[in-house]
């Protein structure tokens, strides 16, 4: 599809103007801007979408019983963190966005996984934020300097284009997509538009060609992709690269997952020679733990399909002024809220005159209901100035009367548990069944309602 675009050129200067003007600014010559129009080729969403269909599927209507299926090939890294979250390995051929704050990490974790990747296949690395010089001082401090990577600092598509059908590479990694322009459009850089039609054509470029690509995004204040939201529905698979800055460890989450499970998680750990893996993420949530102290619990929160051992910490403190405060890190602000209603209505705490401030330890963020439980127990640890029990921990969602409604895939918490070292475990009266009241490794307490687990916990 093809975009007029008309302007005004001084005969006498060459000047050009948007719209007519009788009088030129440049030299000042009367009557002397013509009209001249002139023809801007661009790619049309429409049909980079069909001829995207004509590679997927057949022109005509199939029966779903006739299509064969393939099971898809991957590459496995040498990181299981990074494995684990994309499904079981790299898909060829797929597209995958990696979203997170400036300065998390996300150029670092590109270039480590390319840099492995690039001793057995041809990688494409285009930055349009840094130069060669300074991701080579990156790669060097990573030692990943000797892998073979082809960097290319540039951010014209056309220009982009043109190397990836003379390179044919395996791996394409573009950093950042908002840096990328496409000068079919008038728009300006970074904007949704431009960002659109680029991701547009890179996903012709990965289904057309085979050639898997990663594509880093930053996100906005609300932790969302920046750029439009259609962004996220395109791709093939979204990971959001977390973590605080204070804190060396970062969580990659897959967001979306075309090839495997969503909401799994990899654990990475920030050093100076780059990022490592954590194997065992529940040991460094515990292993800062004060003993004898009031007003922590521990839950086994389910991340994707791995079972976390996570520390939660209340301080709850008479309030100074006319109205208690609530003030959370790492958990949801009005889910705390209604606990902490909950718990003063049907666990008898007086809980209006206290301040409460709740956070999750570690820098990491639950916000799953079967954390609900450990909530209200370290609550009403700090407020009764009694500790629970370092060897026990807690799972279960609270309803608005009080009950411990069921939770899923509760086997695996319980392995967790009792694999990190832990002695009991409270858990959902409707989740227990014979095998874990039989388990002599962790003892599986049912409890139906939250004045039956504070009878259980303080007596």
């Amino acid at each position: 599809m093809a975009k007029t675009k008309t302007n005004y050129k001084c005969r006498n200067c060459g000047y050009v103007s948007a719209s007519y003007l009788g009088r030129c600014p440049n030299c000042g010559a009367w009557n002397q801007l013509e009209k001249q129009t002139t023809t801007v080729k661009k790619t049309s969403s429409k049909a980079t979408a069909s001829r995207l269909m004509t590679n997927i599927g057949s022109n005509e209507p199939i029966k779903l019983n006739e299509v064969k299926a393939k099971k898809e090939e991957r590459i496995v890294t040498p990181y299981e963190e990074l494995n684990r979250v994309l499904g079981g390995g790299i898909v060829p051929g797929s597209l995958v966005l990696i979203g997170g704050d400036p300065g998390i990490g996300k150029s670092t974790l590109m270039l480590q996984i390319m840099g492995t990747i690039a001793k057995d296949h041809e990688v494409l690395y285009v930055s349009g934020e840094e130069s060669a010089s300074q991701i080579k001082m990156r790669a060097d401090r990573l030692g990943a300097s000797d892998s073979g990577i082809l960097l290319y600092p540039e951010t014209n598509m056309e220009n982009i284009r043109q190397q990836i059908d003379d390179l044919k590479p395996d791996f394409l990694v573009i950093d950042s997509i908002q840096t990328m322009n496409e000068p079919s459009l008038d728009s300006m850089v970074g904007s949704a538009s431009q960002v659109r039609e680029v991701t547009s054509e890179l996903m012709k470029i990965a289904k057309n060609d085979q050639i898997t690509v990663f594509v880093v995004g930053h996100v906005t204040k609300e932790g969302s992709i920046a750029g439009p939201k259609i962004l996220e529905h395109m791709v093939d698979t979204v990971l959001y690269f977390e973590g605080d800055g204070h804190h060396a460890y970062r969580i990659l989450r897959s967001v979306k997952n075309r090839f495997g499970a969503a909401n799994e998680i990899g654990m990475f750990e920030m050093k100076n020679e780059g990022l490592s893996e954590v194997t065992n993420p529940s040991a460094i949530f515990l292993d800062e733990r004060l003993p004898n102290s009031t007003g922590s619990a521990i839950v086994v929160s389910l991340e994707g399909t791995r079972p976390l051992m996570a520390d939660i910490q209340a301080l709850v403190t008479p309030t100074a002024f006319g109205y208690a405060k609530r003030t959370t890190s790492g958990l949801d602000f009005n889910r705390v809220a209604l606990l902490l209603a909950v718990l003063e209505k049907r666990g008898n705490l007086m809980l209006q005159n206290q301040d409460a401030f709740l956070t999750a330890t570690g820098g990491i963020k639950l916000n799953e209901p079967a954390i609900d439980l450990a909530i209200t127990m370290a609550v009403a640890s700090s407020y009764k100035n009694e500790e629970i029990p370092s060897t026990d921990c807690f799972v279960g969602e609270l309803g608005l009367t009080g009950e411990v409604r069921r939770v899923n895939r509760i086997e695996a918490r319980v392995n967790e548990a009792a694999k990190v070292g832990f002695k009991r475990i409270f858990i959902p009266r409707h989740n227990m069944s014979k095998s874990l009241k039989s388990r002599s490794d962790i003892e599986v307490v049912g409890v139906a309602s939250l004045p039956q687990a504070l009878k259980l916990v303080f007596g």
